[in-house]
């Protein structure tokens, strides 16, 4: 069955399940997650564990036997398999497909069983094995915590040690560290360290939290769309001061508009927007900021754009542009800006 990670306390609660899968790219929730799990069991006197991480050298018949083999010291025992890449290969995806089977006809109460992988694309999401953990297992996929959600997590976190902060300091803190959970969750720590229980000022929060954000290229796109002029300033100067490769930020961005410019035209030729979405293979979320963005950008302002992108791809590589000069990064904010807020573009 398929659980939430904020259902996973309920559900240890009750009665402890022979088989687990915790998948995510967001690192700390998952490791809460399974640690939660570890707990649990141990609790119930699985004190014994075997950790079998898969790589080159891994042998998939290791798994088969951890189940069927006896404790060395007669302790119930926690099975933890680690699939760092997410993929098994065929060898590996019937051997998980057995082993469920395995569970399911001959269950062996003295074992709880741990499957933890990263965040899976949306083919191997549809894969054989991973269906049978699906439909076998308490399966906890977790998603990333976006920007959105971030001052929402970050007050629930205080929360659990007994603090509080306005709603302007959850933004504070959000923006530096944006990204990077772990350095949130350390940031939330030492607030805890550093200050009782009870309501934090603003003060205290800018004196103790530090700027540890991290940023994604392509998350810099999601600003542009949503036209968070404030937020794609500091995305691109940190982008610039994490070194990122200039090239491949300038590709999103263009990349983007290329999207934005083909849905426009599509439009205009009287194509249902959804049809185009769901052709161009947009989802989630990102369904109603390409929609925000095309009210607010004409098609005239995005072949503007495309141009300027190709201009400050020249003056990246070192040649002479005659309607651009000075520094690429600057350039590359006002082709965002152009696309964030109309009307501030660089030389069309």
């Amino acid at each position: 069955m398929q659980l939430r990670f904020d259902a996973l306390d309920s559900h240890l609660g009750k009665k402890l399940a022979p088989l687990y899968v915790v998948t995510s790219d967001e690192h700390l929730l998952a490791q809460q997650a399974l640690d939660k799990i570890r707990a649990r069991a141990r609790s119930e006197g699985f004190l014994e564990r075997e950790i079998l991480s898969v790589d080159r050298s891994f042998k998939w018949g290791q798994l088969l036997a951890a189940n069927q083999s006896l404790s060395l010291f007669g302790d119930k025992k926690i099975i933890d398999l680690r699939i760092p890449t997410g993929k098994p290969g065929k060898d590996g995806a019937q051997a998980l497909q057995e082993y469920v089977s395995q569970l399911n006809s001959n269950p062996n109460p003295d074992n709880v069983t741990l499957i933890s992988y990263p965040k899976l694309d949306w083919a191997s999401q549809k894969s054989a094995w991973v269906t049978r953990l699906q439909e076998s297992a308490v399966y906890i996929d977790i998603a990333l915590v976006d920007r959105a959600e971030l001052p929402g997590w970050i007050a629930r976190s205080l929360k659990e040690q007994g603090q509080t902060i306005e709603r302007d300091a959850l933004e504070f803190i959000a923006d530096r560290v944006e990204g990077n959970l772990l350095a949130a969750h350390q940031e939330i720590q030492k607030l805890g360290l550093l200050y009782p229980a009870g309501a934090l000022s603003a003060e205290q929060i800018q004196a103790a939290v530090l700027n540890v954000a991290r940023y994604d290229v392509f998350k810099l796109n999601e600003a542009i769309l949503q036209g968070d002029v404030a937020r794609l300033v500091r995305m691109l100067e940190g982008l610039k001061g994490e070194g990122e490769a200039l090239p491949l930020v300038l590709w999103a961005v263009a990349e983007e508009c290329r999207t934005l410019l083909k849905l426009k035209l599509g439009q205009q030729a009287g194509r249902p927007l959804q049809a185009m979405l769901k052709e161009y293979r947009i989802w989630g979320p990102r369904e109603r900021l390409m929609d925000r963005a095309l009210r607010r950008l004409s098609i005239t302002a995005l072949q503007n754009a495309l141009r300027n992108a190709a201009r400050i791809d020249k003056l990246v590589k070192g040649l002479r542009v005659r309607t651009l000069s000075g520094d690429a990064w600057d350039a590359l904010l006002q082709l965002s800006l152009s696309l964030a807020q109309p009307g501030n573009s660089i030389s069309r």
